[in-house]
């Protein structure tokens, strides 16, 4: 084991100076001594302490989670035979392709982060449990990295159960759609229990919907909708509403959605948008990658 974890933090060290800072939103800068991310950026991205990482690069901490192995493994940017790797080196199975997958693949890191602050943009996996998400986006609706990772679920929030409350918005926001959303996300989660089977997690949040009478209902009745863009009406408490279109791309096999939020140009909405990112990003430090 320790020939093992010695060679996990040589290669958390290899990897993490190939990634370079831009390429995950955060500022470069000629006052970098390292080309890559420094420690302190991948702890950051990652949702863990820098003492943490400092360990696991010196082999000083021999039982990484499969937490905070999917964290790293997002984080640097790692390709699907990485990551596996990267779980081998833990001494932990790599994820199996039968359950559903939170790993974002390096060339999707890449589409997210050019979008910048003009839209707040996030990744959900195929259970529509978030994954990632920009400056912009917390500025917006609020940072979800102050939520219990497990809640971070948008067909919970659209589906609550036993009186829960939404968790991805610290602010009302209204959809002008709300009944075909609805239908997309039980189509969306119907579809993935083909692509995902086996997914113990995807069956468990499934079961969990059905004590929603709505869910039920559209999940009994076999509802499929391919509704893929819509307008919300953000109650931000600084800006006051500012309407958004909300468009959502589905990335490949894994069934990962993009979604992305804009303000139309040359509006008041739009300036509000500007107005909400400047005043959230200023307490929001660098793009968040949440644990899964």
């Amino acid at each position: 084991m320790t020939d093992d974890i010695t060679k996990l933090g040589s290669m958390l060290r290899t990897w993490r100076g190939r990634v370079s800072p831009d390429s995950v939103g955060l500022p470069g800068g000629h006052r970098r001594r390292v080309a890559g991310l420094r420690r302190e950026d991948l702890a950051q991205l990652a949702g863990i302490s820098v003492d943490y990482v400092v360990r696991l690069e010196q082999g000083r901490h021999v039982s990484p989670s499969a937490q905070v192995t999917a964290a790293l493994a997002r984080a640097l940017q790692l390709t699907e035979a990485e990551r596996d790797h990267l779980y081998r080196l833990a001494g932990l199975a790599p994820p199996s392709s039968a359950e559903v997958s939170d790993h974002i693949p390096p060339g999707l890191h890449r589409i997210v982060n050019r979008l910048g602050d003009a839209a707040a943009a996030a990744v959900f996996a195929a259970d529509w449990q978030l994954i990632w998400w920009n400056r912009s986006w917390a500025a917006l609706l609020g940072d979800p990295s102050t939520t219990p990772a497990p809640l971070r679920n948008f067909a919970r929030d659209t589906f609550p159960v036993d009186g829960a409350t939404p968790c991805l918005s610290r602010w009302p926001v209204l959809s002008l759609s709300q009944p075909e959303v609805e239908a997309s996300i039980v189509s969306d989660l119907r579809r993935a229990t083909g692509r995902f089977p086996g997914s113990g997690r995807l069956e468990g949040l499934i079961r969990d919907l059905m004590g929603n009478p709505r869910f039920a209902e559209l999940w009994a009745s076999g509802a499929v909708s391919a509704h893929r863009e819509e307008h919300k009406i953000v109650h931000h408490p600084t800006t006051g509403p500012i309407a958004v279109d909300c468009d959502v791309l589905t990335d490949g096999d894994a069934e990962h959605k993009i979604v992305v939020l804009t303000a139309a140009p040359g509006t008041a909405d739009e300036t509000n948008f500007r107005l909400a990112v400047v005043s959230g990003t200023s307490s929001t430090a660098g793009v968040k990658q949440p644990l899964s």
